[in-house]
Order: structure tokens, then C-alpha cells, then sequence
């Protein structure tokens, strides 16, 4: 799947893999997973949950060697969090060599 996508369907697709990854959490969050969404702030996401969300994003595109520090690191600091259209948008980059 790796290659050009559009970022509606990429966006998409990074909501899909996160509905999937929180099926059976018993979170408090109940608005659905948008383009607004944010990783820890609304899903509660941890660090090794961002891991486990950058192999499944990696195995889902079919991409080899994600460059995540581009958009898990800034300045030489972890993002604080991260929403659903900021991994689109870094992935729509990545995947149209932007």
C-alpha cells in the first residue's frame, strides 16, 4: 500500500488502525476517534502504545523504516501529543517524499 494516498484516506486509515487498537479499552473517551483526536490526551495513550501505533502504521501502509522521530520528536523534545491528522499529515509526507 506503500505509495501516493490521499490524506482524507490515509486519515482514515489512522483512525481505522486506532478504533482497532481501542476496542476493548474501558476509557472514559467517548467521542468517537476524529480527525481532532489526540493520542494521550483523549485515548490515553503511552509510550510503548505510541511504539505499538507506529509497527501497526508501518505493517498497515507496508512502509519500511519510518523516520517516527520526524514526528514524534521536535527540537530535541518528545511531542507533548499528537492528534490524528498531525500522523496523517506526517504520513502523507513520508509516503509522497515530501
Amino acid at each position: 500500500m506503500a505509495g501516493s494516498l490521499p490524506k482524507d484516506q490515509i486519515l482514515a486509515d489512522v483512525i481505522a488502525i486506532l478504533g482497532d487498537m481501542t476496542a476493548d479499552w474501558d476509557m472514559d473517551y467517548s467521542g468517537g476517534i476524529r480527525a481532532d483526536t489526540r493520542l494521550m490526551g483523549d485515548l490515553t495513550f503511552d509510550s510503548f502504545e505510541i511504539v505499538q501505533l507506529m509497527v501497526r502504521i508501518e505493517q498497515h501502509f507496508r512502509l519500511k523504516n519510518l523516520a517516527s522521530e520526524k514526528l514524534l520528536i521536535r527540537d530535541g523534545r518528545y511531542v507533548p501529543d499528537l492528534t490524528t491528522t498531525q500522523i496523517a499529515e506526517f504520513l502523507c509526507g513520508e509516503m509522497n517524499g515530501q
